[in-house]
């Protein structure tokens, strides 16, 4: 699944969100309708039975955090396939050499507290040497009450990470933050596990650059993070 595709215009955001709404209803919305810069899993079995297990109450907190992981781990994944690469050749073990890829440096990772938190060990399963920042944001005065960064952010690419996308005003003020800081928005990939289409459309309006990874557009478990840290 290609994450640089063709730019689409969508110059009536209502029309996009109505859009949204109306085939996410009747969970058979159409993807030609969803802006190139937002990317959703493909609705393998595997997928859709990790989503169903996260959505089912009697889940155990145990197998919560255990599938949750793994569905993060491919959303994870798949936003890594957003980021830079170089062409590198190595020498296997059997003398032959082999052209393959690896990573530019100059990555990291910002975790939006609390609902990008449960994220994070996913993030070092998939990139164990990569840097993990943290933005903290009162919910209702949308204050940033405390921010660690890479000193050099502003030469990164940046995979934001919030596991839920119900609202999007956190997020907003997370990435006005970060451009603020020297960020280029097409620098910027925002990592969620589930999405409502409201908040996606409402975040691609005002930052047209940025790409953004789910693994579901529609309803949202709002407990996600506190299933997750057992404190539901």
């Amino acid at each position: 699944m290609e994450c640089i595709k063709e730019e689409k215009n969508y110059t009536n955001t209502s029309d996009v969100e109505e859009k949204f709404f109306r085939c996410t209803k009747s969970d058979k919305y159409k993807r030609d309708i969803i802006p190139n810069n937002i990317i959703e899993l493909e609705k393998t079995n595997q997928v859709v039975e990790l989503q169903t297990i996260l959505r089912d109450r009697e889940t155990t907190n145990s197998d919560f955090v255990f599938h949750a992981d793994r569905l993060m781990r491919l959303v994870i994944e798949e936003g890594l396939n957003c980021l830079s690469y170089k062409e590198v050749i190595v020498k296997t073990p059997t003398g032959r050499y082999y052209k393959g890829l690896d990573f530019k440096k100059g990555n990291c990772a910002i975790s939006l507290c609390r609902s990008g938190e449960c994220m994070e060990t996913a993030m070092r399963q998939c990139c164990r040497s990569m840097r993990i920042g943290t933005i903290l944001i009162s919910e209702k005065e949308q204050k940033v009450l405390y921010s660690s960064f890479p000193p050099d952010i502003q030469n990164r690419q940046v995979l934001l990470c919030s596991s839920i996308l119900g609202t999007c005003d956190t997020v907003i003020k997370a990435l006005k933050l970060l451009i603020q800081c020297g960020v280029k928005e097409s620098n910027i990939v925002l990592i969620s596990v589930f999405s409502t289409a409201k908040a996606l459309v409402e975040i691609v309006k005002e930052f047209s650059h940025i790409r953004i990874i789910t693994s579901d557009i529609g309803y949202v478990p709002f407990n996600f993070a506190q299933k997750y840290f057992g404190t539901d």
